[in-house]
């Protein structure tokens, strides 16, 4: 590695709290004001988890099952779901916050060690399931793409349990190969192949999005753990290519991208580039303090599932440009403290905590970046959720089961720091 890159990389993941050197070189650890540095003899005065971390969720949950109501209350009204009552989809919600609840109380009492045990049947486990949504008469099909399984009345995507096997395997893959992390292939090329075959099964369905997730996941991870900074800027180089090939060899994608460019055109704007007009109007309709709560017009059927892949958009309607800039400080703060919890572990020698933290930190953080970017006109037009928020069971119990895992982390990182044991 060249100096210049090295010193880039070094900057860059000491910024992140990854691991340009040796694990466990004099990183502090700071619990609530106090800093602390690994040492038997300043044990941390605090035992538990981080209480404002798990606020900041609840806080966020609370406000996406407020908005989930206000964007579905209209719902009933379209013949599709003439059927449903209008809490039928806040309903739905609660229930999925209470299995996500329960599963992350569960997975809480799971000890990190165990975790990096079972990572390779977890990446397996995921893989059977990407394969079973592609089979007729297995997967469900909605809205022309195959991503559902059916558990009883309940629609599961294992899309999202890909995410975060994905993170799991990575985070232990890079533990076993810090050894020969500099190696393209005995370290780089097997995860690349995995992420690979992770990749064809979400494409199948299809699903860019999600892929976008696993491989962003994936390639961060890569890059805290140290990696050699040519190999990794080469496989981002690649990724990045792949992406615009299949967006150009694609027609549908290829006008979803010319929609983005002029959405209010005569030849997109009731078509590729409706949903993003409309989201647009409702963002500024909302100006700087919104319409109030459950006063958005554009949930009322003119823009399209505004419960989930645009319910900032009713946000920034409702509660206008306060209400998207405090959801955008709520996101930051969340992603940066679980980027600390991270940083905390790699100090106190736990590569493979730290690393999951910090995985979990970019899915969270980089899916909200997507989202947000999608309903503000800033990226082009992708199906993906905003975390903890929007509508959705299998997404919001991933996501709650992937923080409950950095709150184990934390716990554990509290324990060490007063001389216990994991």
């Amino acid at each position: 590695m060249t100096a210049p890159a090295s010193t880039l990389l070094q900057r860059v993941t000491g910024w992140f709290g990854g691991l340009p050197g040796k694990a466990a070189d004099v990183l502090p650890v700071r619990v609530g004001g106090t800093e602390y540095r690994q040492s038997s003899s300043t044990p941390a005065s605090v035992l538990g988890f981080d209480q404002a971390l798990l606020w900041v969720v609840v806080a966020l949950l609370a406000w996406g099952l407020v908005m989930v109501y206000s964007a579905s209350i209209a719902m009933p009204d379209n013949p599709r779901f003439a059927n449903y009552a209008s809490t039928h989809f806040l309903t739905r919600h609660v229930m999925y916050l209470v299995v996500g609840f329960v599963a992350a109380l569960l997975t809480f009492q799971i000890p990190m060690a165990l975790w990096e045990r079972v990572a390779p049947w977890l990446f397996v486990l995921a893989l059977l399931m990407l394969v079973a949504v592609l089979i007729p008469g297995v997967g469900k099909v909605v809205n022309g793409a195959r991503r559902w399984l059916s558990i009883g009345p309940i629609g599961f995507q294992p899309s999202e349990v890909a995410k975060f096997a994905v993170l799991i395997y990575a985070a232990d893959y890079m533990v076993r190969k810090m050894e020969v992390k500099e190696r393209f292939f005995r370290a780089v090329l097997p995860m690349g192949a995995a992420v690979a075959i992770v990749g064809v099964l979400l494409l199948a369905e299809p699903d860019m999005g999600a892929f976008m997730v696993v491989a962003v996941i994936a390639m961060g991870i890569l890059f805290l753990g140290g990696v050699n900074a040519r190999m990794f800027f080469l496989i981002a180089g690649v990724l990045v290519g792949a992406f615009a090939l299949m967006i150009a060899s694609s027609p549908w994608r290829r006008e979803r991208v010319f929609a983005y460019l002029d959405p209010f055109s005569e030849q997109h704007a009731l078509g590729k580039g409706y949903q993003l007009s409309h989201s647009l109007i409702a963002i500024g309709r909302g100006e700087i303090f919104g319409v109030g709560l459950g006063g958005s017009v554009e949930k009322l059927h003119w823009l399209p599932e505004a419960h989930t892949d645009f319910l900032l958009a009713v946000i920034g309607e409702e509660f206008g440009l306060l209400g998207v800039l405090a959801l955008i400080v709520l996101f930051l703060w969340m992603t940066r403290r679980i980027m600390h919890i991270g940083r905390q572990a790699i100090a106190l020698d736990r590569v493979f905590s730290g690393l999951v933290a910090q995985g979990v930190a970019i899915w969270i953080g980089f899916q909200a970046f997507i989202n947000m970017g999608v309903n503000l006109g800033a990226l082009p037009t992708k199906g993906l959720t905003l975390p903890l928020m929007s509508f959705g069971g299998s997404a919001i119990l991933m996501n709650l089961v992937a923080l409950a895992v950095v709150l184990r982390v934390d716990y554990e990182n509290k324990l060490l720091m007063r001389g216990g044991r994991v």
